[in-house]
């Protein structure tokens, strides 16, 4: 069985960005601001969306959990892993489990989808964004 955990989102799926639509789809949510260390975070051109990789230990990526009730939780994880391309061949995108950090300290397991098409980080147009944040990218 899944764990049902929250969802950590870092690019498109972000309350206001052009696919939050998608995430409340999958039912009612609460909206935290979280961290997350150990990850870089790419800008992909032309694609307009966000990659993370895993990174140096000092690395911070910011973004958002969010935590569905559990009558929710598997139809939206279900949507999510279908966006994120997960069981696409080769898959787009893993859903791994991480430790976040909220606002105030508090950390916790939450599943966060990580990049997995390697060979496009070596391509043009994959900017790495050394501030974690991906709302602040410019041209998106």
């Amino acid at each position: 069985m899944v764990p049902l955990l929250p969802v950590f989102v870092y690019g498109t799926l972000l309350p206001g960005e052009r696919n939050a639509h998608i995430a409340a789809q999958g039912g009612e949510f609460t909206v935290r601001p979280a961290t997350l260390r150990g990850f870089r975070l790419f800008d992909l051109r032309p694609e307009s969306y966000p990659g993370i990789v895993p990174g140096a230990a000092d690395d911070l990526i910011h973004g958002a959990l969010l935590t569905y009730g559990p009558a929710d939780w598997e139809q939206a994880l279900a949507l999510l892993d279908e966006l994120e391309g997960v069981d696409e061949m080769p898959p787009v995108y893993t859903r791994e489990q991480v430790r976040l950090t909220l606002e105030g300290g508090e950390t916790l397991t939450a599943w966060v989808y990580v990049y997995a098409l390697a060979d496009r980080l070596r391509q043009t147009g994959a900017v790495l964004v050394p501030e974690g944040d991906w709302r602040g990218v410019a041209d998106r």
